[in-house]
């Protein structure tokens, strides 16, 4: 090879490494350039040199699809009618780059449920691509499915669908049992912090700004997840219903006796709606016992055994039952109803032991407290010792009362009548005044619980 060859060689690779070097710097100070903008919020200053990042170096930061969404977002706030559903379609193609070139990055669960999200709001696509979307965040990332709004969209597109003639009845009980699922892990998590933070604030101690933010944000979640699960059993409605879950699983049942999944779900659908009178309740539960001897089993034939009053054998098989089961909700489901067969047998320091294992299993379980309240209303006159005392057996009742509402939203307002109706029985004013130096009542008993007495 002669020397004017390699020379010619040579300068080539010099301007190729020099136009790539000048590429990365020009990249470097066009993103500085927008990200600077967009730290303050300088949307309009932001926009031509980020698009540019993105068109020419799209690998060069994340930043660059970071603060690209917040700046779509905060035209898509002020847009209307087709500048929206235009800027709804950019955010799609943004979020699906950033997938692109940072998959390690974006978590797909929150990805494509934010996508199906705006295309069902805007109306993009038809409800079979909207709910494409979220059904592969769903069935790929469900941990980082959280968003309550979303959750329920995923659903009712579902039953849309079904409506349509487009998906099967069964399909809809099968993501109804998995978003019920879903939303009570969710709440579990956020009730026990709840509950916790609850205790520290009633021992008297003083709780942080972080803590406090914590309890706030922590009570809107569940507000918005008791909606959610409200809107999910109204969408599910009456195709749930025994008139509708009769003939189909009595359909299905010669084809489905042997799949243990199967009768699992057909069984527990049946006893959350209460059609444990039919006689195919009992082949189910017959079936599903013979086939897998479980917790689910054992819990089910304690159902039929109270059913046919006999209460010691509905016990032995709730207490195997709970035993056996290894899911945190379904053990509480077993428990609280322990505590109601307990409860009605007058046994109520039994009865509270087994609702607050129920709680212990699922912190937002509010109706065991609402039950354990109930009883130590009730036992006021038994576990006093004096009218002051017998009457302070009410703020304890409150307390409980309160926990209901904090832990379950949809409880709140009943828990709250119950509440006040508890405290309007508690000790005046007057008698506080009257009992001066009396700062906590102890309750004897089978409550055996000490209430504070509160500054009025």
């Amino acid at each position: 090879m002669n020397t004017k060859v390699l020379y010619t060689i040579a300068a080539g690779l010099v301007l190729s490494t020099t136009s790539i070097s000048a590429q990365a710097t020009d990249c470097a100070t066009t993103a500085s350039i927008a990200y600077e903008h967009a730290k303050v919020k300088n949307y309009e200053a932001a926009e031509e040199p980020l698009w540019k990042v993105r068109k020419e170096c799209p690998t060069h930061s994340l930043a660059t699809f970071q603060f690209g969404k917040k700046l779509l977002e905060s035209k898509y706030k002020k847009a209307a009618g087709a500048e929206k559903t235009a800027i709804a379609n950019e955010m799609i193609a943004l979020w699906k780059e950033r997938l692109q070139y940072f998959p390690a990055k974006t978590k797909v669960g929150d990805m494509h449920s934010d996508i199906g999200q705006i295309m069902y709001d805007n109306k993009i696509g038809n409800a079979e691509s909207q709910f494409a979307e979220f059904d592969k965040a769903w069935t790929e990332d469900k941990k980082n499915f959280s968003s309550p709004k979303k959750v329920y969209t995923y659903f009712s597109l579902l039953v849309e669908l079904q409506s349509a003639g487009k998906k099967d009845l069964q399909d809809v009980f099968d993501l109804y049992d998995e978003v019920i699922e879903k939303i009570e892990d969710e709440e579990s998590k956020k009730a026990k912090t709840i509950a916790e933070l609850t205790e520290k604030e009633e021992s008297g101690a003083a709780l942080s700004g972080k803590e406090k933010k914590r309890l706030k944000t922590y009570d809107k979640i569940l507000n918005n997840y008791s909606k959610v699960k409200g809107g999910v059993n109204q969408k599910l409605g009456e195709l749930a219903d025994c008139k509708n879950l009769i003939p189909l699983y009595n359909g299905q049942f010669e084809g489905k006796k042997n799949d243990i999944n199967w009768l699992k779900g057909a069984a527990g659908r049946m006893s959350a709606k209460e059609c444990t009178d039919d006689p195919l309740f009992f082949k189910l539960v017959e079936a599903l016992h013979k086939a897998d001897p479980s917790a689910k089993s054992a819990y089910y034939l304690g159902i039929l055994a109270l059913k046919d009053k006999k209460t010691s054998k509905a016990l032995e098989y709730f207490n195997q039952s709970a035993q056996l089961e290894t899911k945190a909700s379904d053990k509480a489901k077993v428990y609280f109803r322990i505590g109601e067969v307990v409860k009605k047998q007058g046994n109520y320091s039994k009865a509270r032991s087994y609702y607050k294992k129920a709680l212990a299993n699922k912190p937002s379980y509010g109706t065991a407290y609402l039950r354990i309240a109930s009883m130590i209303a009730s036992s006021a006159n038994n576990c006093g010792t004096d009218v002051f005392s017998k009457r302070a057996v009410y703020w304890l009742a409150e307390r409980y009362a309160i926990k209901a509402g904090k832990v379950d939203p949809s409880l709140k307002k009943n828990a709250n009548a119950t509440a006040a109706n508890y405290r309007a029985k508690a000790p005046s004013k007057t008698d506080i005044f009257n009992n001066p130096g009396v700062t906590s009542v102890k309750i004897g008993c089978w409550i055996g619980e000490t209430v504070k007495v509160p500054k009025l």
